[in-house]
């Protein structure tokens, strides 16, 4: 059973709140998308490692960078899909041998 990690929850919650911010700015809001993207990208990457991290910061790239995208909440629907609706396993556990010596 996964365990939520409600941390990446209020972080993805709070970048998808900062890149909405961009459309109450009239004139500079769109120049600010283009800062915003690449660094959204990035966290999505880091927040989601794997192949699933690497769709998604492309995906958030677009959606930021596209006019009139940013109501879209990319960091909390990949968060609903890593932990509510994805049913791989959990593939950040590690295995730590042991060696007992007799």
């Amino acid at each position: 059973m996964k365990t939520l990690n409600y941390n990446l929850l209020f972080k993805g919650v709070l970048f998808d709140l900062i890149g909405m911010l961009s459309m109450a700015i009239p004139v500079v809001g769109p120049f600010l998308d283009l800062a915003w993207a690449p660094y959204a990208a990035k966290q999505m990457g880091e927040m989601y490692p794997g192949r699933n991290g690497k769709i998604a910061s492309i995906i958030v790239f677009i959606e930021e960078i596209l006019p009139f995208t940013d109501i879209i909440p990319s960091f909390t629907l990949m968060w609903i899909y890593t932990y509510l609706m994805s049913s791989q396993p959990e593939r950040n556990t590690r295995v730590i041998p042991i060696r007992i010596n007799d």
